[in-house]
């Protein structure tokens, strides 16, 4: 009988280990990753503002509108560069420049810093600045500094609060306003937004997250048959279809789910080599060009999401296939990429092993 038992755990095992990434997140990847944020947190120009100018007084550089997060050629692209150190410091407490990066974010994190920010976002003329994707980059941001486990993070986390607390009533109170879901592979994509925003709803703004599930139910449980063939779209970095599957797989149970895909993107389980091709980029100067990049590193993180809920290795496989294309160039030299990439090339190796 203990032998039986032994045989069907090993079984069981074996199938389970089977269903995984062929990637790992290693300190040599850490390392590799790091500098492209590092870098680029404090690099003030060249710089994409943005913003609304009221009148004169409006024109200002960069670093005395956005004290913390000027850097890396835009506001959110910041953020998000920011939450990079943090996640490697994370995943890595003992990480070879874990001095360097704590003397940063010490510096940009401050409580004078995140309230400049906090009277920006309350200017009546940029209410809607970084409307939702930079909104939900800061919620992963403080999502990050309260699950590290370290002294730091709790002053940091204090400081970033009044921001956090701004910026997820404005997510909400935009969410009541839109009536239709928005569907296109750049910035304003409401299923990436969501997506983001509920993982950090879930555990810190129950009445965010219930609004968010019902929003996404709204917006998307009667979808069939999105298009995949039509991306990717020239500028995109996220894919529509695969976004919306991304916040459908948290917001519905498991049973739930199954069947809502199999009606959303009828055979893509089976074949998911069919219906989308690797993004190519062939020019990495090219900003928007650029954004395929990130297309394929994002795309991998929703592929590991349903490989893993759908204990399906061709999606975990088709999803490693997609980030180490992008992952092999990143390096280019061009900025137009390496002020943000590394963020979601991070996000997706933390997804390409279950959490």
């Amino acid at each position: 009988m203990k032998l039986q038992f032994s045989l069907i755990f090993l079984f069981m095992a074996s199938l389970l280990s089977a269903q995984s990434s062929k990637l790992s997140f290693d300190e040599k990847k850490a390392e590799y990753l790091y500098h492209f944020a590092y870098e680029c947190i404090d690099q003030e120009y060249p710089n994409k503002t943005g913003h609304v100018l009221g009148d004169d007084s409006y024109l200002q550089p960069p670093r005395v509108m956005h004290p913390a997060f000027y850097g890396c050629f835009d506001w959110h692209s910041s953020v998000h560069g920011h939450w990079t150190l943090v996640k490697i410091l994370t995943e890595f407490p003992d990480f070879k420049y874990r001095d360097e990066i704590i003397k940063k974010l010490k510096k940009n994190i401050t409580e004078e810093n995140i309230l400049q920010e906090v009277a920006y976002f309350d200017d009546e003329h940029n209410a809607t600045y970084e409307r939702t994707y930079g909104w939900a980059w800061l919620l992963k941001l403080d999502e990050a500094l309260r699950e590290w486990d370290d002294p730091v993070a709790i002053e940091l986390q204090a400081n970033l609060s009044p921001l956090v607390d701004l910026l997820s009533d404005k997510f909400g109170e935009f969410l009541d306003k839109l009536i239709y879901p928005i569907r296109i592979g750049e910035h304003s994509n409401i299923a990436f937004g969501m997506s983001f925003a509920y993982d950090w709803a879930k555990k810190y703004d129950t009445p965010l997250a219930v609004q968010i599930e019902r929003k996404a139910k709204k917006y998307y449980a009667a979808d069939c048959d999105c298009p995949l063939t039509w991306e990717p779209g020239g500028f995109d970095f996220l894919s529509p279809c695969l976004q919306e599957a991304s916040i459908m797989l948290k917001v519905l149970p498991e049973k739930e789910f199954k069947t809502w895909l199999k009606t959303f993107l009828p055979k893509f389980e089976k074949h998911p080599e069919k219906y989308l091709e690797i993004a190519v980029v062939t020019d990495r100067s090219d900003g928007k060009l650029a954004h395929l990049d990130g297309l394929n590193f994002s795309r991998a993180w929703c592929l590991y999401e349903m490989g893993y809920a759908l204990n399906n290795q061709q999606l975990i496989d088709f999803a490693d296939a997609h980030f180490n294309y992008s992952y092999e160039k990143m390096d280019s030299g061009e900025y137009a990429g390496a002020h943000w990439l590394a963020s979601f090339a991070t996000y997706a190796l933390i997804k390409s092993h279950i959490n």
